[in-house]
């Protein structure tokens, strides 16, 4: 089945059983690695890519549900040769450590900010609550989307 989706800008035809996951497409047809499985279960939020506005754990999506849609993974969000302010900030305050939950926490501060631009710790919390990571503790986390928060132009 062919599947037409927009991928970090770019309109692209997969080739692709329609139950397929997203993730698997992503990573295995389109070598789009920035997207990681975790648990494979929605449970963990590191595959999580943003599909139509909307944050999704990619491992529960079937590539069908993409036809049509607009997709941001991790690779899509940063300049050509620059870092996105929010991955500037996830490097400074060191929110990044092993990696693996790295671009969908980085994902769903992008998807935070877009709705509050100006978000209160409760707020970052709720929004990141999806996303686990067995590395930071949070709290350097938390700090590096405060710092983004502060960065990015209110809309």
């Amino acid at each position: 089945m062919t599947i037409i989706s927009t991928i970090n800008g770019e309109e692209r035809a997969i080739e692709a059983p329609p139950m397929k996951r997203l993730l698997d497409v992503l990573r295995e047809d389109l070598h789009l690695t920035g997207t990681k499985e975790g648990c494979g279960e929605g449970e963990c939020g590191a595959c999580a890519v943003i599909v139509n506005g909307d944050l999704v754990n990619s491992c529960l999506v079937p590539v069908l549900q993409a036809d049509g849609a607009q997709i941001t993974t991790i690779e899509g969000l940063a300049g050509e040769q620059r870092l996105h302010p929010i991955q500037q900030c996830f490097l400074e305050e060191g929110g990044a450590q092993c990696g693996i939950c790295t671009p969908g926490m980085i994902l769903a501060t992008h998807h935070l900010l877009q709705h509050h631009p100006q978000p209160t710790l409760v707020q970052i919390q709720e929004g990141l609550a999806g996303n686990l990571c067995r590395c930071t503790g949070y709290a350097r986390i938390f700090k590096a989307v405060q710092q983004a928060a502060n960065l990015i132009p209110v809309p």
